[in-house]
């Protein structure tokens, strides 16, 4: 397979009240559909790298959600705030039958945005994070109560890009990553601060926010039942009793039925670190969805 890198272009484009960055690749062709990847939870738009590279030839998008990557850090009371995000996103650059790749929290405001705007052909869902319906409710705001989350403690101050590889390497499903792909989570997920260490890009506080309000948005099933676009979702590996972690998926088995158009493919050796984990197996996935698009 040819393997082109190509150097991005950062821009910034202010919607739904937020700033936010995103890497653009190549420009767009009559004849081939624009490749529009979202990020997870913690994440940022260059852990697309090692997959963008593998479609030189045509145009690709990534996005940095708000509070993460380049993006302005805010926090969001709802998952639904992603799907208006990405929604406001899609509309102000004028997508038009692009292809959505998307991976957990970001396939979740992926669907929300796919609900109602003409900006998708088809969709390639990641672990889309979506529980079954009985385990959301709609939440108030978490303020400082989202301190509580693990997350929040999470370590934010390395010597250097490469320090922070070396901590993770090997280190529980950081194990499981492609190691180019490792590597772009941190040195692009990193940065410098006046006294010389480097911070992470997402604030840990946002991202305990995020996992702390995963549960309170369950205007997603009506958004799921009006998803036109065909939809192709990749579940990874069932937890074992009540325990979710991200060695398994928190994808809801059912999630594909209420589509109106969708198939699943289940991946029961996987964890859901899915694109880190298997992206040649991700890449020709996406392979087949260009090929099915007119």
């Amino acid at each position: 397979m040819s393997v082109v890198t190509r150097e991005p272009q950062l821009k910034f484009v202010t919607v739904n009240g937020a700033t936010l960055a995103y890497f653009e690749y190549g420009e767009p062709a009559p004849d081939a559909p624009t490749l529009l990847f979202v990020h997870a939870t913690g994440f940022h738009a260059r852990v697309w790298d090692y997959h963008i590279a593998r479609f030189p030839n045509h145009h690709c998008i990534a996005l940095e959600q708000r509070g993460h990557g380049r993006s302005e850090s805010l926090a969001a009371e709802s998952w639904l705030t992603y799907g208006d995000d990405q929604r406001a996103f899609v509309q102000a650059l004028g997508l038009k039958r692009a292809i959505g790749i998307s991976h957990s929290m970001g396939s979740f405001g992926m669907i929300d945005a796919a609900s109602d705007t003409e900006a998708f052909a088809s969709l390639l869902l990641l672990d889309p994070t979506v529980s079954m319906p009985e385990h959301y409710a709609p939440m108030a705001k978490l303020g400082p109560d989202a301190e509580l989350h693990p997350a929040s403690k999470r370590r934010n101050s390395f010597a250097s890009p490469q320090e922070m590889i070396d901590r993770l390497l090997g280190k529980g499903a950081f194990s499981l990553y492609h190691p180019d792909i490792l590597r772009a989570y941190c040195e692009h997920g990193l940065v410098q601060t006046p006294a010389g260490d480097y911070r992470l890009l997402c604030d840990p506080k946002i991202e305990a926010q995020v996992y702390m309000t995963s549960r309170g948005a369950p205007e997603i099933f009506d958004r799921i039942k009006s998803v036109d676009a065909p939809v192709v979702i990749v579940r990874a590996r069932t937890p074992v009793g009540d325990a979710i972690d991200f060695t398994s998926s928190p994808t809801w088995p059912g999630l594909v039925n209420l589509f109106p158009n969708a198939v699943e493919h289940f991946w029961a050796d996987c964890s859901h670190f899915i694109p880190m984990e298997r992206p040649d197996a991700v890449v020709e996935m996406l392979q087949q969805q260009i090929l099915a698009w007119d």
